[in-house]
């Protein structure tokens, strides 16, 4: 025997001594997993391991393949070398020599078909054996780290599985994805928006019934199917006792069932469409423990419709009711409180938390669902909602009340719960008659305990307003309770609900009056990475979330102050609660990039307008290198120092195009070609002088003609003598703060009046123009700043 061949037989047996260690850790859990060697009965399997072979040719074969019972689409596949040294290459590219290579190689193929573990095993003995995991989901390209470096029991694995964030993040997709189907169905058949909510509602209560679930599907005829979905809801909500009242309210609303003549009419639809429910929804649910599904699906029906604003509710989004819970620091013993309760998604998230900290024991969940969570919802058509999420989420007695907040009757009941967390989304003000939003808040505040906390998320304008019904709110809040911080959300934030309200996060301690010279936390938390998608909306696309909630969270609990993220300042109800407006601008970010990307938009407009015959890429002095900003050294200086600040005469496009085209700007607020919507015969405005658009986001521009403008364009008169060269150094500065403004708190002249931006200074401490000048004349583009010759 050679010594080659003597030298692979021995290899062969130490393996045998890694796979054994294998089966002895997974043979005990047969009754929860299936456990293969080399090939499987599986023709999924088989098939997707064809051509998976390490050489490159034939069959894959595996050391393990491990199905678990529970999970039919998650398997794993195992790698096994004795030699620790074989463990893994640096590019996991020798797929026959290493165990991880070769595992991460079969986990490609069945990640056509499968969400696949890859796990490689190396070492002879338990002391030293090896182990990495790597998750590749369905469809993904590639494979991430996972888990620890011990085998671990069947059900573990299961657990990381699910809780995994492209897991969870690839569940959701596929359920919006469900959702936009199913309303598509849905609209075909004609079942109302505001009614399709209601019918998976009901169609998921129901299902709770096994007799019903077992049943379904024999009943031939939908009007029948319809009732039956009805009396066995009834029935359900019954048996968890709730009240009859309620009871009542509820079984009228989904009555509605009864009278779907299309869906009746259509034969086997309506069994269709629970079929696909209990698989679809329902298997979302069983992987993703408390989530407010039908705040999902409530917002995908609502495509048709005005917007679920104009049915009287803005559905918060997810992550944002997941950031209340753990702002609250919701546990096991907090009781919570949503006055404004919508569809219950305030309420879901509490109740993951409290569960989570109650650590599996059943006596204190049990006492969670049913005395720890309240809510009151004024609209029936929303309260069947609120109710069946809390039902399908295994709240075993729904205390969400029907009526009005502001009800004697109600404070007082749910004064009795001694609710220590409250929560609250309220209803948008759309007209001058409807409470305002602060009042909600109080309501909220009012019936919690002494020193407890109440989270809740409000147009800016609540944070903003210092007089009229808002200010006297703000003031009355600050007699009782105590403002701990306000948190400015991402402008875009309810973009999935076709809502463009801008909104802040408000979190009081209740019953203790506002001290003096107390510090609130503002935090500027306007970028929480999400992205916008014409199928998918706003999302999570860059799995960012968990980082940035993180950070807020930390800067919150500690009261951080950060450079452009947060704050700590003295207010009382006349003071703006907003980050924006106290946070000072890092001008350390500034470099020549900003001012080059001024200068060329400016080149790119005088060009595009036909104002220069070409444009140059040179500075106007060519120079070794530019001139160091060095903004340590820099001062701040209020801007009515600096200009004048003055409004615009607003002229109407109408009257321009009736005066015809010419040669002087239409200055309006767009962020565009210098702000400029067209050339034409009318002026009313010198040149020279400063524009910021006071509508939307504070953007600036320079205007060296004479121009008319539009509405909500204000102006900046210099108080100096300012050439083409120091204003474009001044629009840099200026288009810097636009952070501080959105459509929620807008750039107007008072706010211009208040604030201060940081120059440098010369010897005397004044701003130093000529610096300003110096400096641009020597970036690229600048050039473009001179007259053509020969004009």
């Amino acid at each position: 025997m050679s010594q080659s061949t003597l030298f692979v037989l021995l290899e062969s047996e130490n393996e045998r001594k890694t796979e054994n260690l294998v089966r002895k850790h997974f043979e005990k859990y047969d009754s929860e997993i299936k456990i293969e060697e080399q090939m499987s009965d599986s023709p999924r399997i088989q098939k997707l391991l064809r051509s998976a072979s390490k050489s490159g040719t034939g069959v894959g074969k595996p050391d393990f393949i491990i199905q678990f019972n529970d999970k039919p689409d998650f398997i794993a596949v195992i790698e096994c070398k004795s030699d620790i040294q074989r463990h893994e290459s640096s590019a996991r590219d020798q797929y026959e020599d290493y165990a991880v290579d070769g595992a991460l190689l079969y986990a490609s193929y069945l990640s056509a078909d499968f969400d696949v573990l890859a796990i490689g095993i190396s070492g002879m003995t338990e002391a030293s054996l090896r182990v990495s995991h790597f998750l590749q989901l369905k469809g993904d390209k590639s494979a991430e780290p996972k888990f620890s470096n011990d085998l671990l029991p069947p059900q573990d694995y299961i657990n990381g599985y699910i809780n995994d964030n492209r897991k969870y993040k690839n569940d959701y997709e596929s359920l919006l994805t469900f959702a936009k189907s199913l309303n598509s169905q849905l609209h075909t058949n004609r079942v109302s928006e505001s009614n399709r909510s209601l019918l998976i509602s009901a169609i998921l209560i129901a299902l709770k019934r096994e007799s019903f679930k077992q049943s379904y599907k024999a009943e031939k005829d939908s009007a029948q199917l319809s009732l039956q979905i009805v009396n066995t809801v009834k029935a359900q909500l019954q048996d968890s006792g709730i009240r009859q009242d309620r009871l009542g309210v509820l079984v009228d609303k989904f009555n509605f069932l009864i009278h779907e003549t299309m869906l009746q009419q259509n034969e086997g639809e309506l069994s269709r469409i629970i079929e696909a429910v209990d698989t679809e929804v329902n298997s979302f649910r069983q992987n993703h423990e408390y989530r407010d599904v039908l705040s999902d699906l409530y917002i995908e029906f609502l495509q048709y419709a005005n917007s679920d604003k104009g049915l009287g509710i803005v559905l918060t989004p997810p992550h944002i009711t997941n950031l209340f819970a753990k702002l609250a620091q919701v546990n096991r013993n907090s009781v919570v409180y949503d006055n404004c309760v919508g569809t219950g998604g305030f309420l879901i998230a509490a109740m993951k938390e409290m569960i989570d900290d109650a650590a599996g024991d059943s006596k204190v969940e049990n006492r969670i669902k049913q005395s720890q969570i309240y809510g009151v919802e004024v609209q029936s058509n929303i309260y069947p909602l609120a109710v069946s999420n809390m039902y399908i989420n295994q709240d075993g007695k729904s205390n969400i009340f029907l009526g009005d907040c502001f009800s004697s009757e109600i404070i007082e009941e749910i004064k009795a719960k001694r609710p220590n967390v409250g929560f609250l989304n309220p209803p948008y003000q759309s007209k001058p008659t409807d409470p305002e939003e602060l009042k909600f808040v109080k309501n909220n505040l009012d019936c919690l305990q002494i020193g407890s906390v109440c989270v809740a998320i409000v147009p800016m304008q609540s944070a903003l307003s210092v007089r009229g019904k808002i200010g006297e709110l703000k003031q009355s809040i600050l007699r009782d309770h105590t403002l701990e911080a306000v948190l400015s959300m991402p402008d875009e934030l309810f973009f999935n609900s076709k809502v463009s309200t801008v909104t802040c996060i408000m979190i009081f301690t209740a019953h203790r009056p506002q001290p003096p010279a107390k510090k609130v936390f503002l935090g500027y938390y306007k970028d929480d990475k999400f992205k916008k998608n014409k199928v998918k909306g706003r999302f999570d696309s860059d799995n960012k979330w968990e980082e940035v909630e993180k950070e807020w969270l930390h800067c919150y609990v500690n009261r951080t102050e950060k450079q452009g993220l947060s704050v700590n300042i003295e207010l009382d109800h006349t003071c703006e609660w907003a980050a924006e407006r106290y946070m000072e601008t890092d001008y350390s970010v500034l470099s020549n990039k900003e001012f080059k990307e001024t200068l060329l938009n400016y080149s790119t407009y005088l060009f595009g307008n036909e104002l220069k015959s070409f444009v140059s890429q040179k500075p106007s002095k060519f120079v070794a290198s530019p001139i160091s900003l060095n903004t340590e050294d820099w001062k701040l200086f209020k801007i009515p120092d600096l200009f004048t600040i003055s409004g615009t005469k607003t002229t109407p496009i109408e009257d321009l195009e009736y005066a015809g085209f010419g040669e002087y700007p239409y200055v309006t607020t767009q962020s565009t070609n210098n702000g400029v919507r067209g050339f034409f015969a009318t002026k009313t405005e010198d040149s020279g002088v400063l524009t910021i658009d006071s509508a939307v986001c504070g953007y600036c521009s320079y205007q060296a003609l004479p121009f008319s403008a539009s509405d909500h364009v204000e102006k900046l008169i210099p108080r100096f003598e300012m050439d083409m060269y120091v204003a474009m150094f001044f629009v840099t500065i200026f288009n810097v703060e636009q952070y501080r403004y959105n459509y929620g708190r807008k750039c107007s002249q008072t706010r211009l009046k208040e604030a201060e931006i940081r120059l440098p200074v010369d010897s005397n401490g004044e701003p130093d123009y000529n610096f300003m000048r110096e400096y641009i004349s020597r970036l690229e583009y600048s050039s473009n700043l001179e007259p053509d010759k020969g004009n």
